[in-house]
């Protein structure tokens, strides 16, 4: 390539590569535009990319944002171990703003010759979206973030039939030409964009579907924190606060309020005093969940009584009879 930029009239552009790369200018493909770059890091149960460590180094040291891939290799094992085996060696997550979510690269299988299999690795379209989910929700278990899936739309369509199940996971979506055509059935929107095997900067051509600011939150994002709570009789009342998200939360407040003429009696762990209770979590480690039992006393044996909880920009509403 020469000296130019490369142009992105429609995205943030950046690359992908691997072992077959070889040794990267890491400086020239910042100086030529490109923002991101994914770096192979395994395959299937026992492959790592020997020249990973440089690779997704060198991408950082540069400056760029980068994310490590598994390519997948669904007839060797189930999708548990393949996950387990990419991040141990380079797909994990690290909350360090500068990492995207690891991605599952699953396609058309490249090695018929060697293992006498079909495009779809000779899964029926039921085994192959179990051996999908196993591996995403594995991902998401231990990173707190949902895997990027790397695919073509024709394989998504034979090989899962074109499942609708995974639609919190971002799609990379491999299509070479100039725009990325007809999309599988799991997304509305592409997250990136494979156009070209070979990019105007170093390996695969990319684009980012969004702005540079969107790409450095997806590197970064922020605390996610869900809310549950039950009437579990007039009585008792519960409330879980789970952290879903890939960071440790702190000083997290619930407040509650009794009403239908009761008061609070009990709350283990919380401050009360009559109809109202306060409680803090210091911290929440990512994966934890806490839960909260309230013990209150109505003044009346019938009619609607319940509390009003609040965390955060959560509001709910427990109600008993």
């Amino acid at each position: 390539m020469g000296g130019g930029v490369a142009e992105a009239a429609d995205g943030v552009p950046g690359v992908d590569v691997s072992n077959w790369t070889g040794d990267i200018d890491w400086e020239k493909v910042v100086s030529g535009g490109g923002k991101f770059a994914f770096v192979h890091a395994t395959e299937g149960t026992n492959y790592r990319n020997p020249r990973f460590d440089a690779q997704y180094g060198g991408a950082a040291s540069a400056g760029l944002i980068r994310g490590a891939y598994h390519f997948a290799q669904p007839h060797e094992s189930d999708g548990v171990t393949q996950a387990e085996h990419f991040l141990a060696n380079g797909g994990n997550w690290v909350a360090d703003g500068q990492t995207l979510p690891g991605v599952l690269d699953i396609e058309d299988n490249p090695y018929k010759d060697k293992n006498g299999k079909n495009n779809c690795y000779d899964l029926s379209t039921e085994d192959m979206v179990t051996w999908l989910k196993d591996f995403t929700k594995r991902y998401r278990e231990r990173t707190g973030r949902h895997a990027i899936i790397y695919t073509t739309t024709s394989w998504w369509q034979t090989c899962t039939g074109n499942s609708t199940k995974f639609k919190s996971n971002p799609l990379w979506l491999a299509r070479w030409g100039a725009d990325p055509g007809e999309l599988p059935k799991s997304w509305t929107r592409h997250t990136f964009w494979q156009s070209a095997d070979k990019g105007p900067l170093v390996g695969g051509g990319n684009l980012f579907n969004g702005s540079e600011s969107q790409l450095n939150a997806m590197a970064n994002p922020p605390a996610e924190v869900s809310v549950t709570g039950a009437a579990r009789s007039r009585k008792t009342y519960t409330v879980t606060v789970s952290n879903t998200g890939p960071h440790p939360v702190t000083n997290v407040k619930i407040s509650g309020r009794a009403f239908g003429g009761q008061r609070v009696v009990r709350a283990p762990g919380c401050t009360f005093s009559g109809t109202a209770v306060r409680c803090t979590i210091d911290e929440l480690p990512r994966g934890e969940k806490a839960t909260f039992t309230f013990t209150t006393k109505p003044r009346k044996a019938k009619g609607t009584v319940g509390m009003n909880v609040t965390v955060g920009t959560v509001k709910l509403t427990l109600k008993a009879r």
